[in-house]
This record gives C-alpha cells, sequence and structure tokens, in this order.
C-alpha cells in the first residue's frame, strides 16, 4: 500500500483522477482514525491537492514522502486563501504526526511489503489467462477494512474508466458480507466507489455481486440499482420490509404482496431469485456441497496458504502498478528517513547544489541521494580603530558540517556563500540522516547563534600594518610590500621637507660666501691689471732704472724720488694682488667647505627617512561584540556517500 503511483493512461481525465485520489486519502484519514470530510476538512484537502498534483504531473509518490510534503508542502495556496492561512504549520505538524505515527506502527510495515496493488494483476496473469483473486479481510480492523476496500474500489474505478464498453462480462467483483462498507446513512470512503460500480461498471463489462445478511444496513440506492436479487430466509420483519421497499423501488411494477409471501415461505437453502428483466420470480434451491465450515482463517493461516504465490517472489517496485519499473528504495538504518526531520520555526531549510563552489570543501558527494545536515552562517563584522583610522565591513560566511550532538563554530569552514548553492527543492529518493543535534527546537540555533558571536569576537582578527613615525597604517587588503612602497614615499616626502629647511639655511650662507667670493675675484683681477701695466713700464724703462739714475751722475732729489715710489707701488701692487689672491682662495675653500657639509647634512637626512622606512610593526584589530551581526542562521542538506 506504500505505491502512489500515478494513474497511466491517455483515457483518464481529471474527474476519475480525483475520484482515487479521494477515495485514497479517505481511506488514509480512517486508519489514521481521523473523520474527515472531502469539502471541509483541511487535512483531507491538503492531502488530496498534494497527490492531485503530483499525479496531474506524472510523478509517482509513497507514504514517507506524502508525510513530507505535509510538512513543507510544494503550493504556496489552497483555494484563494494562502496555504498557512488556510492550513497553518502548527496544524500542519500535528497531521504529519498523525501519520507518522501510523507508518511508524509495526502493525502497519506489513502494508508496505509484497507487490504493488495492480488491478491488471489481480484479475489476469502475465501470460493472458484469467484469475481469481482473493482479498481477505477476516483479521483485519474495522478501520483496516475501510482503507483496503476502498482502496481497491478506487483502483478498480480508475481500471474500468480505462476500458472499452462491451456487453459481455469482463470481471466479476464478489464481496462477502457488505455489512458497513455501504450504509443507509453514514459515510464511509468504502460508500461511493461502490455506488459507482453499481451505477457504472455494467457498461464496462464489470459485474459487482454483494451479499449480506443484514439488507436493512445497505443503502437503498445500491439496493435498487441491483439487477439480479437473490433473496434467502430473512430473520426479522424489518429486514423483509426493506427488501421489499427496494424492490418496488427498483420497479415500481413489483407485486409486493406476493414476494412477501414467497420470501416468508423459503426454507433453508432456498432462495427467491428475481431479475430486473423478468417480473416473475423464481425459488430454486442450492446443489449440495461439503464444507467444514471451519470459520476464518488466521493471518499466519493466510501466510501458508499463499507462501507458494508467485506475486510473493517479486521484488518490491513502487511503479509496477502503473506499469513502469522504478527504483527501489535504499534499506534504510535506525538512524535515517526517507522525510526530512521537521525544523524550528523560522529557520530556512536549503538543499546545496552540487555546483557550488564549496562542495569540495565540506565534503559533498555530487549527485548523492544521502543527506546530512549542516548549518550556513552569514554575518556582518565591523572592523574599526579610531588610531588607524580603520572602518572596513566585511560579510563573513561560513559553513558547519556535519553538524554533532552539538555545534561547535569554531570548527566551521569559510566559504563564499551564494544564493544559487541552494535549492528548495529536495532530490527524488532522498534519504535523510537524523542528526543528533535537536534541529526540531528553537533553542539549538539561538546557542549555536550565541556561541558562533563569542567565537568570532575572540578569535577573528584584521592585521594592520603600522609605522609609528611615518603615522601610516596599512588599508584593507594591502600586501607588506605595497605598504612598504608607500612608506618609502612617504618618508621620501618627509625627507624632501628637511631638504627644503635645510635649503633656507644654506642659501643665506653660499650667497654671502659667493659674494664675498665675487669681490675678492674683481679685486684681485683688478690689482691684476694694475701690477701688469706697471710691469709693462718698467720693462719699457728697463731693468735696473733706479740704479742707473742713482749712479749715472748727479740727479735731482726729487728725480730719484719719483722712480724709487714708482718701484715701491709695484712691489706693494704686488703684495696686495697676492693678498687678494689669497682672500680669493679662502672663499673658494669656505664655499667648498659649506658644500661638504651640505652634502653630509643630506646624507644625514637620507640616512634617516630609509630607516624610519624599515620601522614598521603589525598590530591586531579586533572586534567588539556589537560589531558582530549575525544576519542568517539556516539549515543546509549536503550530499554524503
Amino acid at each position: 500500500m506504500g505505491s502512489l503511483a500515478a494513474p497511466k493512461g491517455e483515457s483518464l481525465d481529471p474527474e476519475v483522477i480525483r475520484d482515487e485520489v479521494e477515495a485514497f486519502v479517505s481511506s488514509l484519514l480512517v486508519l489514521a482514525g481521523l473523520e474527515a470530510d472531502p469539502l471541509s476538512s483541511p487535512e483531507h484537502i491538503l492531502l488530496s491537492n498534494l497527490i492531485e498534483k503530483a499525479w496531474s504531473e506524472g510523478r509517482d509518490l509513497d507514504l514517507p514522502t506524502l508525510l513530507a510534503q505535509v510538512l513543507d508542502p510544494p503550493i504556496r495556496k489552497l483555494g484563494v486563501f494562502e496555504l498557512d492561512t488556510f492550513f497553518p504549520p502548527k496544524n500542519r505538524t500535528k497531521l504529519a504526526m498523525r501519520l507518522n505515527g501510523l507508518i511508524a506502527s509495526p502493525s502497519f510495515a506489513e502494508w508496505l511489503e509484497g507487490p504493488p496493488l495492480d488491478i491488471q494483476k489481480l484479475l489476469w496473469s502475465d501470460d493472458g489467462r484469467p484469475k481469481a483473486s482473493i482479498i481477505y479481510l477476516a483479521h483485519l480492523s474495522d478501520q483496516e477494512r475501510q482503507f483496503i476496500v476502498t482502496l481497491l474500489l478506487s483502483k478498480l474505478v480508475t481500471w474500468m474508466r480505462q476500458q472499452s464498453g462491451t456487453s459481455e462480462l469482463r470481471a466479476l467483483v464478489y464481496i462477502d458480507e457488505v455489512f458497513g462498507l455501504a450504509p443507509p446513512t453514514a459515510e464511509p470512503p468504502t460508500k461511493r466507489p461502490i455506488l459507482t460500480l453499481y451505477k457504472q461498471a455494467r457498461a464496462h463489462g464489470l459485474g459487482m455481486v454483494l451479499s449480506t445478511q443484514n439488507p436493512v444496513d445497505l443503502d437503498y440506492k445500491v439496493m435498487s440499482n441491483a439487477g439480479t436479487w437473490l433473496i434467502g430466509r430473512l430473520q426479522t420483519e424489518r429486514d423483509k420490509k426493506r427488501i421489499l421497499e427496494a424492490l418496488q423501488s427498483a420497479s415500481g411494477d413489483v407485486d409486493v404482496d406476493r414476494f412477501g409471501a414467497l420470501i416468508g415461505e423459503l426454507g433453508k437453502r432456498r432462495f427467491l431469485r428475481y431479475t430486473a428483466r423478468s417480473d416473475k420470480p423464481v425459488v430454486f434451491a442450492t446443489r449440495w456441497a461439503m464444507s467444514y465450515l471451519r470459520g476464518p482463517l488466521t493471518r499466519q493461516e493466510v501466510t501458508r496458504l499463499s507462501a507458494d504465490a508467485p506475486e510473493r517472489s517479486e521484488p518490491l517496485s513502487p511503479g509496477k502498478a502503473s506499469g513502469v519499473e522504478a527504483e527501489l528504495p535504499p534499506a534504510l538504518g535506525d538512524s535515517e528517513s526517507t522525510v526530512a526531520p521537521a525544523v524550528a520555526s523560522g529557520v530556512r531549510v536549503h538543499y546545496m547544489r552540487p555546483a557550488a563552489s564549496w562542495a569540495q570543501k565540506v565534503g559533498a558527494v555530487s549527485g548523492g541521494k544521502r543527506l546530512r545536515a549542516g548549518i550556513v552562517a552569514r554575518v556582518q563584522l565591523l572592523f574599526d580603530d579610531r588610531a588607524s583610522g580603520l572602518d572596513h565591513r566585511e560579510e563573513w560566511e561560513a559553513v558547519l558540517f556535519p553538524i554533532g550532538e552539538q555545534a561547535r563554530p569554531g570548527e566551521a569552514v569559510a566559504v563564499d556563500v551564494d544564493d544559487r548553492d541552494f535549492t528548495a527543492d529536495a532530490p527524488g529518493g532522498a534519504v535523510y540522516e537524523l542528526p543528533e543535534a535537536g534541529i526540531n527546537q528553537a533553542a539549538f540555533f539561538k546557542t549555536f547563534k550565541t556561541e558562533l558571536s563569542d567565537t568570532l569576537y575572540r578569535e577573528r582578527r584584521m592585521q594592520v600594518f603600522r609605522n609609528k613615525k611615518l603615522k601610516l597604517y596599512s588599508r584593507v587588503g594591502e600586501e607588506r610590500e605595497e605598504f612598504e612602497t608607500r612608506c618609502a614615499e612617504a618618508a621620501e616626502d618627509s625627507a624632501d621637507a628637511d631638504v627644503a629647511k635645510l635649503r633656507d639655511r644654506f642659501e643665506t650662507r653660499l650667497k654671502r660666501a659667493r659674494s664675498q667670493l665675487d669681490r675678492a675675484e674683481q679685486r684681485e683681477r683688478e690689482l691684476g691689471v694694475d701690477v701688469r701695466q706697471r710691469g709693462q713700464q718698467e720693462l719699457v724703462a728697463g731693468a735696473g732704472e733706479l740704479l742707473s739714475f742713482f749712479l749715472g751722475g748727479r740727479r735731482r732729489t726729487r728725480s730719484l724720488s719719483g722712480v724709487a715710489s714708482r718701484r715701491s707701488q709695484t712691489t706693494r701692487t704686488k703684495e696686495r694682488l697676492r693678498s687678494a689672491e689669497e682672500r680669493a682662495s679662502a672663499k673658494e675653500a669656505e664655499i667648498e667647505d659649506l658644500e661638504q657639509e651640505l652634502a653630509d647634512e643630506l646624507e644625514e637626512i637620507s640616512a634617516k627617512w630609509s630607516e624610519i622606512v624599515s620601522e614598521f610593526d603589525v598590530i591586531d584589530v579586533g572586534l567588539e561584540k556589537t560589531d558582530i551581526q549575525v544576519e542568517e542562521i539556516s539549515l543546509v542538506w549536503i550530499p554524503v556517500a
């Protein structure tokens, strides 16, 4: 019964599918102990819409998948209302828990075994030979009887509507003791398919026989649509009256008095036959047959009697009922389920796409059907430091996988998460590993969020390079070499500033020294000219002019004095020239000393700032608790081997 294979066939219309869905849901809810009206019950309406949506899309279902969709339906609206308004999540969880209790029950496990329910195979063998199939109900509870009869008859109605019309009898359905399946007032899920078959099955070559010892408990619509009546001894006048009313309703010209008299005269093993083709009743007796009348069979006896049935050796294949081979469900361990575990309200649930760039980092297996839970965290961080002028915001994303009994934020792997890495749809045939952590409790995620903030507060740091003397700090993302280059440029600017101050100081001294040198050189040139002129005059007069005048005869003292004076002036001029030359040389030497002093100071400035460039350290800028904003904590299912 675990297969909810979509009906196949081009002749099927939505109404046929809807009838089968309604019958199945009604019987399932009865089995789960829920009385649900198809027109007003949110449980019935939701389950019907889920199955009809899957079948209309050609998708097969099973009970675990249906249960999972109850928790997280793939539909947004039911009618004109939003899903959560029409059927709130809290109520859907209650329904899922009720159905899960049914599926988890050991007594229900047998309903999920054996070959799928296939009308074609119940009526014909693989080689086309007709056969009889017995659906034995004596060992079942009333709810289980309602479930299997409804499911069987709704499948039969679907099969019937796939057959062409015929006047020949293709198959016969016989229900031994119909009590409780089609009562006159109540509406059990079995009643609708029985009425449908009695009204429509004849045209498709399908006959139906019902038997009961309590005709008063059978709906008159069923009785009035019967073509043939076989009436035995009736125990009460009430049963007799009900039969006569039904006969009169079915055929207005029935002689009620005559039929009443015949029925009252029936003996043991004698029956009154009436058909719609004849108004003459026939009384007949059954042939003698040997019967031990040993009573109902037990479940164990049924198992022994059907042990050699070929169907029991067939592997379970949910798709066989629809004529399509389906993938066998994986064997599940105690800590596995085909239904996604419940997650705390308000926590988003994702499924990782195989193309996620970080899949390999967390050990995901592409295309895997086995899913393990992880946590995705998105956090906004603010690194600010007044001294360094740092004001940097960044988004920190990480995946913690897998989740242990306790989620440890320190083990999370920092990754670049993108919304395109996730989907809201589970892969087909998924098997969930049930986590030890309490993912269904909001406190679990609240604790993880707090511990994550504490971990980031303690461990998350941003390193900044600092040159204290230059008063420079590295920028976000700046490498060491880049910071050193920037420091060198800043040091060069500072050195240029020092050189500018040095220029102001040396410029005055240099101007003064050069001015003095210019005057000394000018004096030197002037004296040089004078000395050359006097030398030329003495050259013209000849050497020893004064001696010649003095020894050459009597001369006037005035004349000798003039010659001597000129001679003395020439000597003094030469001496002054030498002094001027010495002063000019001294000024040149002073300028050279000034240049050397300048060179020394320039070298000192260059060495000073070169040393400062290499003097930097690394500082850590931490986070304040108010700088950590956890934006999202969500659950992600990741495929594993």
